[in-house]
């Protein structure tokens, strides 16, 4: 009976009325999804006699593990699970066929199956629906689950070679056909292509969804859900949540979504970044928290019910459920925690052209011109041609790299090359771009004039990729195929305005066939208006022949009527073109093109072919030439082209820089010499010649490495440990010995191959270095990196946010000799106190290194030092101290008696701290209290903000944030100490400071210049009144309903001459005195892009720049929140409207009001900056994240609360008793223990230990 409903006949369901009901349930109530299979399955306890059944008792692979295969052998089993899913409310069931697919089955030898797995699968589901819709009446949809495969289409398995795949395109769409076949027949409502880590994987099942709906003659409704793999806020093959719905929004999803990897907590942030963009229902299914050293997963239900039903609360889900960890029980739980919220309502479709590398790119209206990068292309230009031609794709993907840093927003990819396999080159060049993060966070424009070659390039990038190009050219029906297929693929297109009688080259033609080709696209193939580029040909124009003179200006004019009447659609050319007559005048080229792009792009065109970085600016160009090329361009003038010709020689040759003039008499000296001299001095410029000329000179490659390098670098330690150099210098040099080492070694590893020895030179010991859980901020950590590393000693940097346990597996791993901790948040205080514990429990015995901005030689001495007493820990102040500590640790000689001056130190620093902390006498709660600061309140009137709730700054010129830098800070970072600019002049370190000053302005006019960052903020202000204190923030001005609560922290230290004890709550009017006060908040930051930035300097092997941009992008941050303040003053709440303060006065803080920021000293509590972030809905307005500790990612952001009372002022809370801890807990809602943790650095006892 079953195979007659749901069997091959199936397939005359009506797929339009199962998505017409899916969409009309989602728009009433949150569907319920199940839950895990795998977990389900464990329990029932079963071997492998169990798994093979009788159908496979002789197969000779071992099956127990293959869960899928229990579809067959265990039937009754897996529809029992099914049906207890449905009877725990869920709406939709997934097939039990996660790893149905022949590439996953292949690892038990049951490919033959596949087919039965999917088809039986399904109808399992539709038999237990079937049992529970008789119990219940309710009518529930089977959803084909394909999961990813075990191989990844995008992602090379052999790190030596990133060109190579596992498996193709081809392979993954041939063996989903097979499986959706399966599921289609079997009576599949839906196909849910799921845990999505790599994007191109799921592309390849989209395209074979579209291959087999066609071949069976029938739409089934598609969900498609992603894996963030991790906090980094990315799936595996590195695409944001906003970059993949670019990528797979062509499958018009029933819903798209996230599951797997992350408990629901985790996938907050990224499930809202996904439902911001996404034009349809949203889905979430995270996994039961995530699993402990066992395996196991410890959410129960009603915790992670709890966290999914937030996900309701805040409007962005439609359909929710469970992950790895998940039974019927977590099921029911969600069911009942979502019924009755409203559904999330989808975010409405924006025309606007969405493309995607690893990041989105998406030509919004902001945006007036698009730069395709063009030097990828080699047909375009002879350096990459030459590359490709040599096979050195290496030097090749430094091409692409330049375009993305010199702003090209796409890079055009050509290899139409007859010397060459241009369809090999074109898929090797493509898969090694996805292993180059800073190239493939742009879109790519896959250009031939073979359409098989294109083909072979849509089946290599995960983004949503441009077509460049199809054309009329072959006729209608070829057109047609070609523009289904694109579509099918995901990628958007260019149309050139070419038909079957050829070119077009006049404005009639080029608006007569792109209007045909318009038409033809919509209707027919189904494209998106804004994924259609027209090209209506550019030519080149002066070229002595009279009809070519008005080449510009038909193209042009036909851009103006093309967007007129297509308004959706998008210009672009190939701008080169139309200088041609003019090759080898580059000065003159680049001024065609800047005149010729200023009037098209008033015209409409907003995409171009161009060399980004070299490309005249039109208000710069000298104005005889300006006005020589508007002639020819605009054909204004008959004699146009003979004006141009006879000023074009003035401009010969000028466009090439001139050479540095400077003193080079040390390249006269020997080699040893030179490497000293550049090392000393930070010269990377001969660098990589010398070090190949001393390789040449020794026995061995290593040699140069421990004679010259090393000589070169102890004269550098020698300098700096004498306080001749100063730490910017000293990295610089770093970045020398860096790239000399970079030079030498594939030349030891090809000695390391050749005689079986080491190859390697013997460092002075192996240092682990790790930012810790929670925390984003490593600049300091990275400073003492380099200084150890110019010191002889290896660096295993783990990064930031690192937790506990992978820092202990890779110091045994790696046999590590020291482990260097850094933090700058005051959580980080207690993870490091957990990590020096889990040492000692662990048996470690070796240095742990303590650093960072809230770290201290007393909380060192008094919290972590006795947590550890197997090792030592060590507090090191900064990175001058950090060679000296490391080497006494480390050596035979001095260990013993270095650990034990210690010990005697910190010995006396507890002590000393004790008897201070007990001479200090604190005063109960009510005490202090009763000693707030007093305001009268008779006196004064809150004046009104200008608009309460939210304002967001989606940019802010970097120019203007410029001028409200504080350098002294900046000095302190690079451990230079003294104000700016006094410091500059000092005796000892003016030098150094002035060199560090003008690279710092150097690459500052670059950040500026090349807008590297991108600054965003949201401000908000609402009304509100203290309540003890607290602070009570309303929803309106009639303050009858509580917003939000900010909780605030007492002084309790015993005061003298009448001195209060403050809150930040003293500062805002109380609600019984019936003045209307106000407050406000902030999340300012200087971008993400400091970390992508940061990261390509790191690669260059140039730590300087690394650190130089990081510390920069901080100094962003903080001018932001500064400005941002003085505008609030003066503008947005205006109680200082006639402000006008100097820049040295506004970091002297002289204006009125002030701006704490949770977590520190006025508020301590870092947790206080959740609610300041949901106000502010932050992460969504900036892009700003908190980590698990209340870091802000990214690390150059500063958030805080805006009090606007004139005699406000800053303090610290300093240390609290019990009483307020209990109270504080009481108010905020959470257990006393919490808040401890949370509150440790600053409780004046120690907490009771758990019961």
């Amino acid at each position: 009976m079953l195979d007659s409903l749901f069997g091959r006949q199936g397939a005359n369901r009506d797929g339009a009325e199962i998505l017409s009901a899916l969409q009309q349930a989602a728009r009433e109530r949150i569907l319920i999804l199940d839950g895990a299979m795998g977990t389900e399955i464990q329990g029932l306890g079963l071997n492998e006699d169990d798994f093979r059944g009788e159908r496979f008792i002789g197969c000779a692979c071992h099956q127990q593990g293959n869960n899928d295969l229990l579809i067959l052998t265990q039937p009754q089993a897996i529809e029992d699970i099914h049906f207890r899913y449905a009877m725990a409310g869920a709406d939709i069931i997934e097939t039990n066929t996660f790893s149905s697919t022949s590439i996953a089955q292949a690892d038990y030898q049951m490919e033959g199956a596949v087919y039965d797995l999917n088809k039986e699968g399904a109808q399992a589901v539709r038999r237990a629906i079937l049992r529970a819709e008789r119990e219940d009446g309710k009518r529930r949809f089977v959803a084909g689950a394909i999961g990813p495969t075990n191989r990844t289409a995008s992602i090379s398995p052999d790190v030596n070679n990133p060109g190579y795949r596992a498996v193709s395109f081809d392979d993954l769409r041939l063996a989903y056909g097979e499986q959706i076949d399966g599921l289609i027949d079997g009576g599949a409502d839906l196909i849910l292509i799921e845990t999505i880590f790599d994007t191109l994987n799921a592309k390849a099942a989209i395209f074979a969804c579209e291959e087999r709906f066609a071949a069976k003659g029938i739409r089934l409704p598609v969900m498609i859900s992603g894996t963030i793999t991790d906090l980094s806020g990315r799936t595996l093959s590195g695409q944001t949540p906003s970059a993949f719905w670019n990528s797979i929004s062509h499958a018009r999803p029933f819903a798209v979504g996230l599951n797997c990897a992350l408990g629901a907590d985790a996938m907050r942030p990224h499930l809202q970044e996904l439902s911001s963009v996404a034009d349809t229902f949203i889905s979430a299914y995270p996994n039961a928290g995530l699993p402990n050293e066992f395996g196991k997963y410890d959410q129960d239900p009603e915790e992670m019910a709890a966290l999914v039903a937030g996900f309701a609360d805040e409007g962005i889900v439609n359909v929710v459920g469970g992950c790895c960890g998940s039974t019927p029980e977590h099921i029911r739980a969600i069911s009942e925690a979502v019924a009755g919220k409203a559904p999330r309502v989808p975010a409405e479709h924006r025309p606007f052209m969405s493309l995607s590398g690893l990041e989105p790119f998406v030509l919004t209206k902001d945006i007036p011109f698009v730069n395709v990068g063009e030097r990828t292309n080699v047909t375009g230009s002879a350096k990459f041609r030459k590359l490709i031609t040599a096979g050195d794709y290496s030097a090749a993907l430094v091409v692409a790299r330049d375009q993305v840093e010199n702003g090209a927003q796409i890079i055009d990819i050509n290899m139409d090359e007859g010397l060459i396999d241009s369809e090999k080159a074109m898929v090797e060049f493509l898969n090694l771009i996805a292993a180059e993060p800073d190239i493939a966070r742009v879109p790519v424009m896959i250009d031939s004039s073979k359409f098989q070659i294109i083909e072979s390039g849509l089946k290599c990038v995960q983004g949503k990729s441009v077509v460049n190009s199809i054309s009329l050219k072959e006729g209608e029906e070829n057109f047609i195929a070609q523009g289904r297929l694109i579509r099918n693929y995901g990628a958007a297109v260019v149309v050139m305005a070419f038909d079957e009688q050829g070119q077009a080259d006049t404005y009639e033609r080029k608006v007569e066939i792109c209007s045909r080709a318009y038409k033809i696209l919509t209707e027919e193939a189904g494209f998106p208006p804004e994924d259609i580029i027209f090209d209506p040909n550019i030519f080149a124009v002066a070229t002595g022949i009279e009809e070519h003179n008005n080449y510009g200006v038909d193209f042009i004019e036909a851009t103006r009527t093309i967007r007129e009447r297509m308004p959706l659609v998008h210009i672009s050319g190939g701008v080169s073109n139309l200088s041609f007559s003019f090759r080898g005048n580059e000065p003159v080229r680049e001024a065609m093109h800047a005149v010729f792009l200023y009037h098209a792009i008033q015209a409409g065109m907003d995409m171009g072919i161009v060399n980004a970085g070299q490309l005249a600016v039109y208000e710069s160009i000298d104005a005889d030439l300006r006005e020589a090329c508007e002639d020819v361009v605009l054909n204004r003038r008959s004699d146009g082209t003979e004006r141009l010709l006879e000023i074009a020689e003035r401009y010969r040759g000028t466009g090439e820089k001139q050479a540095r003039v400077q003193d080079m008499s040390w390249r006269e000296q020997p080699v040893e010499k030179r490497l000293e001299h550049a090392l000393v001095n930070g010269i990377t410029e001969f660098i990589d010649a010398d070090t190949e000329e001393a390789r040449l000179r020794a026995a061995r490659p290593l040699h140069v490495i421990e004679g010259p390098l090393m000589a070169g670098m102890n004269v550098v330690g020698d300098l700096f440990g004498a306080g001749k150099m100063f730490l910017p210098q000293v990295v610089k040099s770093a970045r020398v010995m860096k790239q000399a080492v970079a030079v030498l070694l594939p030349y030891m590893e090809e000695e390391k191959r050749a005689n079986g020895g080491t190859g390697e030179r013997q460092a002075a010991g192996k240092v682990l270095m790790a930012t810790v859980k929670g925390d984003v901020h490593d600049i300091g950590k990275n400073i003492v990196g380099v200084v150890l590393a110019c010191n002889n000693y290896e660096i295993i940097d783990l990064g930031v946010m690192v937790p506990a346990t992978k820092i202990l597996q890779t110091a045994i791993e790696q046999k590590v000799d020291i482990i260097g901790l850094s933090g700058l948040i005051t959580p980080s205080l207690d993870e490091m106190v957990h990590m020096a514990a889990e040492m000692q429990r662990q048996g470690f015995n070796i240095p742990l290194l303590i650093g960072g901005a809230t770290t201290s030689r007393v909380h060192t001495a008094v919290k972590i030092h006795p947590q550890y007493q197997a090792g030592q820990a060590v507090y090191v102040t900064d990175a001058s101290r950090a060679v000296g500590v490391v080497s006494s640790l480390l050596s035979n000689e001095t260990r013993d008696g270095t650990i034990e001056t210690l010990r005697g130190e910190y010995a006396k620093v507890a002590d000393a701290h004790a008897r201070a902390e007990a001479e200090k006498q604190r005063l109960p709660l009510a005490r202090a209290r009763a000693n707030a600061v007093k305001v009268d309140w008779s006196q004064y009137k809150p004046v009104k903000p200008s608009f309460t709730g939210t304002k967001i700054f989606e940019d802010y010129d970097l120019a203007e944030l410029a001028k409200y830098i504080d350098w002294t800070p900046f000095f302190q970072t690079w451990e230079l100490k003294g104000r700016y600019p006094a410091i500059l002049e000092d005796e000892k370190q003016g030098e150094a400071a002035r060199a560090l000053y003008a690279d710092a302005q150097a690459m500052l006019d670059k950040i500026i210049a090349e807008n590297w960052f991108r600054p965003r903020a949201v401000i908000g202000f609402w009304p509100a009144n203290a309540v003890d204190d607290d602070i009570r923030l309303f929803v309106d001005d009639s303050r009858t309903e509580e917003r939000a609560t900010f909780f605030t922290l007492r002084q309790q230290l015993s005061k003298r001459d009448g001195r209060p004890n403050v809150a930040l709550s003293d500062f805002v009017a109380p609600l019984d005195t019936g003045v209307e006060d106000y407050v406000g908040g902030f999340v300012v930051t200087a971008g993400i892009e400091e970390v992508a930035i940061a990261e390509r300097f790191e690669r260059a092997n140039d730590d300087y720049s690394s650190i130089l941009v990081k510390a920069l992008a901080d100094r962003f941050a903080e001018a932001f929140a500064e400005r941002m303040h003085e505008r609030v003053r003066r503008e947005f709440w205006g109680y200082a409207a006639d402000e006008a303060f100097t820049p040295d006065q506004l970091v002297a803080e002289d204006y009125g009001g002030i701006r704490p920021a949770p977590g520190y000293p006025a508020q301590p509590d870092h947790t206080e900056k959740a609610t300041l972030f949901s106000l502010l809905d932050a992460t969504e307005a900036t892009g700003v994240t908190l980590t698990e500790s209340y870091a802000m990612w990214p690390g150059s952001s500063v958030s805080g609360i805006y009090i606007g009372h004139p005699d406000s002022y800053y303090f610290g809370v300093a240390k609290v008793e019990r009483d307020q801890v209990e109270d504080y807990a009481g108010r905020k809602g959470m257990e006393v223990r919490e808040v401890e943790r949370w509150l440790g650095p600053v409780l004046n006892y120690v907490p009771k230990a758990p019961e």
